[in-house]
């Protein structure tokens, strides 16, 4: 019964594991006898062993080890001329009768090891013998393994210098030309091994080295169209064997790296380019790219750096599938690396040009790779970029280059899509932030704007957060308008809705988190030139005015206060320097401010537009501008009276538009009445009884400023708390009418402890009497109030009463004045 391929090859290999075990066994008694013929008997049949054509190269690795340690021991023996009595260049003529090619070299490889150690003959000329004979065998995996072997039992016996084999016949290229012709031996092996299937391993029994699928009842494709699948299982299997075997080719390089007389000259006229030479010619996607990383991982840094020009002058010339990017990152990581040890090294890139050699390599790459993958050029530069800002930081001008680059490739080729592209892009872009921390920087790079213009609507926010977090990170001041401008282009995707982006389909708590950040973002624009900082703002504006309804309540405010912050900077200046040319001044930016508040309110977001207009209200109030402050006041009257509808809102808007007309001390008399009669007007046509009273009572701070300069109109103070009151006891009537019982108490209360404020501030239109019966009747109305209780009414009216008698009590003047009020 036929087994299956895998138990078919560990029966195969216990068989000859079992063989080499048992010839083992008698080659032992043969040299613990020194008998030198049965010796070399038994350690060929244990050698035929290694000629099977069953084995894959995992399975004859395994048999090969059991062969390697038996040959050590043999070694052994050879060298001991006393115990087999045949001289070492008898014994080399000797073992080449072995009947079979395989086992013959072998032991020709174990005694030329014993002959060079001997130094009866140069060890150029021995050397030269084995590689040349080991030419004999040319099935792929035994090959392979016999040179490995010869390279194995040579490597500590090459005529390097300091060795004790070099010497007038023998010199380092010597051992570089053997090494050489070992590795272009092996290589050539390496890779006909896809090419050559007769030579893979037959799974039949018996010297046939019949084609693979013929042999294994597994990948023997089947009749119809599903036996197309048959020879690309073949392949993957046979590039994942061979695989397994590149390292034994890849030994031969390290052991040139290792050769002490290998200086940058010699690897410069002779190692790298017979190796590059092998390399190219190969024609193999594996070996290139194995041997290009080899060739990269082996020898020295300087090497790298010394012969730039021949290492990447190879690379366009690789196979179109070979994974060259990672060939080139591993090379400039390398270099990287290499500048970061010392600053002494830096001159040598300078000297050799390694960015520009490097920056045309990759051109010339993607130029004859048309194949490959948009992600793969975007790594390429990314790795580029990365070498050009840890060797030549100071070099932005070298920045910008590779970002150029990388726009004229992008713009060559569809739409980016590919996710794993946009994320080397986000990258690409990331790297002058890290390594700079500072975005002012990055703005000096002409080509920064136009990658992220290449990034999709969702990379292109991602990247402007990223790129704004570096700013608050680092506190970095954007101080020029320009740079400004360039910076808002970076940020667009935040700023305004970039095409294809539907507003439905934002995330509220993300877009709000964006949106914040952007006005975090306006704060850290400054300049303390006055005139520059007005073209900031002026930028800024026509950035924000783009956004749209749903932004401009998040850009709008921080504009305005960075705006009035410039106001406060020039109130010292006149406001009104007249002519074309005019510099900043107070009332050229409060025309800005109208203008971009006025934009607001249309939104519409009236009451955040009026809250606006009354701070820019106050700061023209502090610049003694009497004409700006009013046109504001009419402008936040305006939006009062016609877009804020909602009766809270009113209340709410109506308090601010008081206690900001109460600060104000830039207007003259008739512009205050005007105002004044309009909030009291206002105030008095809210929709509840309640709101009326309080805004009403409020009103009254309107006609008394504490300030020694400031308007104290008694009588127009008691005119108000006496239109409280009415409205007061019409909010009671109200209440009887439609709950048939009375309102609350504590609107009276509210206006008994503004009596009081006015009283303590000296109004003489607030007397004792007023007080006295305000007071007797809350009292009155309290009981009354028992059906309903207001604890909070009770509690207010106790502590006012409390606060009387302390000011009888306290004595003094304001004793005195307090001592006619019977609580």
């Amino acid at each position: 019964m036929l087994l299956n391929g895998a138990e078919d090859e560990d029966k195969w290999l216990a068989e000859g594991i079992a063989s080499v075990q048992h010839n083992a066994f008698y080659m032992h008694r043969a040299l613990d006898s020194n008998n030198l013929r049965e010796a070399l008997k038994y350690s060929a049949q244990l050698l035929s062993e290694l000629r099977t054509s069953k084995l894959s190269p995992h399975k004859y690795y395994d048999l090969y080890m059991r062969a390697f340690d038996e040959l050590k021991r043999l070694e052994m023996f050879f060298k001991d001329e006393s115990k087999h009595g045949v001289s070492i260049v008898d014994l080399y003529e000797l073992v080449q009768h072995a009947g079979n090619i395989l086992p013959r070299l072998y032991l020709l490889c174990t005694v030329g090891s014993v002959y060079i150690k001997s130094k009866e003959a140069p060890a150029k000329d021995v050397l030269k013998d084995l590689v040349e004979m080991c030419r004999a065998v040319q099935h792929p995996i035994r090959g392979l393994f016999l040179r490995s072997y010869l390279a194995q039992v040579s490597r500590d016996k090459l005529p390097d210098i300091g060795s004790e084999y070099e010497g007038d016949a023998d010199t380092v290229m010597d051992a570089v030309e053997f090494v050489l012709q070992n590795f272009t031996e092996m290589n050539k092996l390496w890779v006909r091994m896809q090419h050559q299937h007769d030579f893979w391993p037959c799974r039949c029994y018996g010297a046939c080295e019949s084609f693979i699928l013929f042999g294994d009842p597994e990948l023997r494709p089947s009749i119809g169209l599903s036996g197309l699948q048959g020879p690309a299982r073949v392949r993957e299997k046979r590039e994942k064997e061979r695989n397994e075997l590149r390292d034994l080719v890849g030994k031969n390089l390290h052991v040139l790296s290792q050769i002490e007389g290998v200086d940058l000259e010699m690897y410069k006229d002779n190692v790298l380019p017979r190796v590059l030479e092998q390399v190219v010619n190969c024609k193999d996607e594996l070996a290139q790219y194995y041997l290009m990383d080899c060739i990269i991982q082996v020898f020295p840094d300087e090497y790298h750096l010394q012969t730039l020009e021949p290492l990447l002058g190879a690379c366009p010339q690789l196979q179109p599938t070979v994974d060259i990017k990672t060939v080139l990152s591993q090379l400039m990581d390398r270099l990287s690396n290499y500048a970061a040890s010392s600053p002494d090294v830096l001159p040598e890139f300078l000297q050799v040009e390694a960015f520009g050699k490097l920056s045309n390599a990759i051109g010339k790459v993607v130029e004859a790779q048309v194949d490959i993958p948009i992600v793969g050029v975007i790594t390429l530069y990314v790795s580029l970029l990365t070498f050009t800002l840890r060797v030549h930081p100071d070099r932005l001008d070298y920045v910008d280059q590779v970002l150029g680059a990388c726009v004229k490739m992008l713009s060559s080729k569809p739409k980016l899509e590919d996710g794993r592209a946009t994320k080397q892009v986000v990258a690409l872009l990331s790297a002058p932030l890290e390594k700079y921390n500072d975005i002012v920087t990055a703005l000096t790079l002409s080509n920064y704007p136009r990658v992220m213009d290449h990034l999709d609507n969702g990379t292109n926010k991602v990247m402007a957060m990223v790129i704004i977090q570096s700013i608050m990170k680092n506190s970095t001041c954007i101080s020029t308008a320009d740079k400004v401008e360039v910076l808002f282009e970076l940020i667009k995707g935040l700023i305004k809705d970039l095409d294809g982006t539907a507003q439905d389909e934002l995330d509220e708590e993300d877009f709000k988190e964006e949106q914040n950040s952007v006005a975090c973002l306006i704060h850290m624009l400054y300049n303390d030139d006055p005139e520059e900082m007005l073209k900031i703002i002026c930028t800024v504006k026509k950035h924000i005015m783009t956004g749209g309804a749903t932004r401009l309540p998040f850009t709008i405010p921080p504009l305005v206060f960075s705006a009035l912050r410039l106001v406060r900077q020039l109130q010292s200046q006149d406001g009104d320097i007249a002519g074309e040319e005019v510099p900043a001044t107070p009332k050229k930016i409060f025309q800005i401010l109208s203008e971009t508040i006025e934009v607001l309110s249309s939104v519409p977001s009236p009451e955040l537009a009026l809250r606006l207009y009354l701070h820019c209200t106050e700061a023209a109030n502090d610049c003694k501008l009497e004409p700006v402050a009013y046109e504001l006041f009419t402008q936040a009257f305006i939006l009062y009276e016609e877009e804020i509808v909602h009766s809270k809102a009113q209340v709410t808007a109506i308090h601010l538009i008081i206690g900001t007309l109460q600060r104000m001390n830039v207007f003259g008399a008739e512009n205050r009445d005007t105002l004044t009669h309009k909030a009291t007007g206002y105030s008095a046509k809210l929709l509840k009884k309640p709101d009326q009273c309080r805004a009403v009572y409020a009103c009254s701070h309107l006609f008394w400023v504490d300030d020694p300069d400031g308007i104290k109109d008694g009588e127009r103070v008691l005119l108000c708390l006496k239109r409280a009151l009415r409205i007061a006891n019409a909010a009671q009537q109200m209440a009887n009418i439609a709950w048939g019982s009375s309102g609350p108490v504590i609107l009276f209360v509210e206006i008994l402890n503004k009596y009081l404020y006015f009283f303590e501030k000296g109004n003489p239109q607030i007397t004792t009497s007023a007080i006295q019966s305000l007071v007797e009747l809350i009292s009155n109305e309290m009981p009354s109030d028992s059906t309903t209780p207001d604890p909070a009414a009770r509690v207010f009216f106790a502590s006012t009463l409390r606060y009387i008698e302390f000011q009888k009590q306290k004595g003094g003047v304001m004793g005195e004045k307090y001592g006619a009020i019977k609580v």
